[in-house]
């Protein structure tokens, strides 16, 4: 079934490209995004796709598939690996294949945005993306921003008490689930393009996201609240298969990585002047936000969450503390 699956994908991927336009270009490279046209993370790859193209004469291609359409979040890895396709946008996700990762999206350990960038161009964030292109076989090209990750609901949740059982979507990453479970709640990992029919049809009752992707993806329909948890200060990284990137001309390459900087502050951008109209989105569609006690979230999780870890990633975990420790 999996190398059916694979071949359909392939005759698909074909038939697109042929329909993509007359001149063919010398390289032509597909990224499988999990979010849609409204997300900043898709327009900082149309952005990137449109420089690429027009810096390399039409030589170097990018198509950009968004909402899952050509795999979910786990299988755009695979398939990078296997030379289907070549580009997404990922994190924590990878923690399947290197612990290190889940470090991108750990609850209850950054506090804000300054934090998180701190971390990343740490030589800890440096040592993640080695990590990644060393054992995924996946190179990073940048980072976007994601926002804080709240639980949104039907009640609200100030407390972890008021959880009570609560059937919380989570992504397929170990250190939700351990995160949710301590706090009272019953995780339950699920692809992110089946969330909302999820919701609608009350499988799960509640789900965690940033904002930009609770209102790009249209939860405020099925949930009443915010809750503002800011349980993780997120970012994905967009990546190239690594076999993908040493086989582009030098170059292509040259003119890859360039339009790859100029990707991330452009979404950087994007992001910062999106986040007061996306609250206020929401606020229009009904959305009641709710201030939670975030100590008490982050007590009841934190022990547990590092008990999950190996010794070598409680290490690190340690070094990141100390990290913050010493920042002014």
């Amino acid at each position: 079934m999996p190398k059916l699956i694979g071949f359909l994908l392939v005759c698909l991927l074909a038939i697109s490209s042929c329909q993509s336009g007359n001149q063919k270009p010398e390289v032509l490279l597909r990224a499988s995004l999990l979010v849609n046209e409204q997300h900043s993370w898709y327009k900082a790859f149309a952005y990137f796709a449109e420089q690429l193209e027009e810096r390399s004469d039409g030589r170097l291609r990018l198509e950009v598939y968004h909402s899952e359409q050509l795999a979910k979040e786990v299988e755009a890895v695979r398939l990078i690996r296997a030379g289907v396709i070549d580009m997404t946008s990922t994190s924590s996700v990878l923690s399947n294949w290197v612990e290190i990762a889940a470090l991108c999206e750990m609850p209850f350990l950054l506090k804000d945005t300054t934090e998180m960038l701190r971390l990343v161009e740490s030589p800890i964030g440096k040592r993640i993306e080695h990590e990644i292109r060393e054992e995924v076989g996946l190179r990073v090209v940048g980072y976007l921003q994601a926002g804080a990750r709240h639980l949104t609901s039907n009640r609200p949740i100030k407390h972890p008490d008021d959880l009570n059982g609560l059937i919380v979507r989570v992504p397929n990453i170990p250190s939700f689930v351990t995160a949710w479970q301590a706090c009272g709640a019953k995780p339950t990992p699920m692809a992110f393009s089946e969330v909302f029919t999820a919701l609608q049809q009350g499988t799960v009752e509640a789900q965690e996201n940033p904002l930009a992707l609770i209102n790009a993806q249209g939860f405020a329909e099925v949930q009443d609240y915010i809750n503002l948890t800011a349980h993780v200060i997120s970012w994905t990284y967009p990546v190239i298969g690594e076999k993908q990137y040493q086989a582009l001309p030098q170059d292509l390459r040259d003119i890859f990585d360039a339009c790859a900087q100029d990707m991330q502050v452009y979404a950087n951008k994007v992001f910062r002047e999106e986040q007061e109209r996306v609250r206020q989105e929401l606020l229009a569609a009904g959305v009641t936000f709710v201030e939670v006690d975030k100590e008490a979230f982050a007590q009841k999780s934190q022990q547990a969450i590092y008990n999950s870890l190996s010794p070598a990633m409680q290490k690190v975990y340690d070094e990141i503390l100390a990290l913050k420790s010493k920042q002014p």
